[in-house]
């Protein structure tokens, strides 16, 4: 009897090398299980990283859309170009109504303040420079109190930075006396502004107008630059629209050149 109960216990009881399996296999899976939750965080990164360059990358497109999208349009149909501007608006919400798209969503709301200034200025007031900084400003409120209450900061921070690089812009054509040629563009046949554009260019191949022209695109790379270097949506949505000032004017002067 006493032979059973030992031989029943042996059965029942497991070995002390199965125990100490059992134990090195669970501290294995423990730290299997730990080294996976310490690579898993590197996953979101790379994913929000990626995104955030897009978004910079979205940002430098959305500024060059106006001039090379919207003003033909504009100049032709203002009215069709000023309606675009709810459908902008539209399809924006529409966006920030997913989480997936929300931030596209955001960025295009900030667009949709940019392309309303331009169907307005270039629509009906181009012919007089001096109003186009007051209507470039018309979002403006609205930014303010949106990042006030910490609300669509990809896409305001985005219309700020295409305003600082509008506005720096203007300040330049103001320094360098370029206003007159705009006014005279603004107001002829498309055979004569070739030569409008020269004596425009040399204004600024003067040494003054060189020299502004260097001061004011140092400005924009030392903005543009320090916003990269936050490394947020938000900033980067800033830093593109505010370096992409620097493409943008870049190409107007090889049009006069070339002209």
């Amino acid at each position: 009897m006493i032979n059973n109960t030992l031989s029943s216990y042996s059965t029942a009881t497991p070995s002390i090398d199965t125990e100490l399996d059992l134990a090195e296999t669970g501290q294995n899976g423990i730290r299997q299980l730990e080294s996976t939750l310490s690579l898993s965080p590197s996953l979101p990164l790379s994913t929000s990283a990626r995104q955030t360059w897009l978004v910079f990358a979205a940002a430098v497109f959305l500024v060059t859309v106006p001039v090379f999208v919207e003003a033909p349009i504009v100049r032709s149909l203002p009215s069709l170009s000023l309606a675009l501007t709810g459908f902008w608006v539209w399809l924006s919400f529409a966006l920030m109504s997913r989480p997936a798209t929300y931030v596209w969503g955001d960025l295009l709301l900030g667009f949709s303040w940019s392309w309303l200034a331009g169907a307005i200025y270039w629509g009906w007031l181009r012919w007089e420079p001096l109003w186009h900084l007051p209507v470039e400003f018309i979002g403006l409120p609205f930014a303010c109190w949106c990042l006030a209450k910490n609300w669509g900061k990809v896409g305001n921070w985005f219309y700020l930075g295409s305003l600082l690089g509008t506005v720096l812009t203007d300040v330049y054509f103001y320094i360098v006396d370029l206003m007159p040629y705009w006014r005279q563009i603004m107001r002829v046949d498309a055979d004569v502004v070739p030569q409008i554009l020269q004596n425009a260019l040399i204004q600024v191949q003067a040494p003054w107008g060189q020299t502004w022209a260097i001061i004011l695109a140092v400005v924009l790379l030392t903005v543009g630059i320090s916003a990269l270097g936050r490394n947020q949506k938000h900033w980067y949505a800033f830093g593109g629209a505010v370096l992409s000032t620097i493409l943008v004017d870049s190409l107007f002067l090889l049009a006069a050149i070339a002209a």
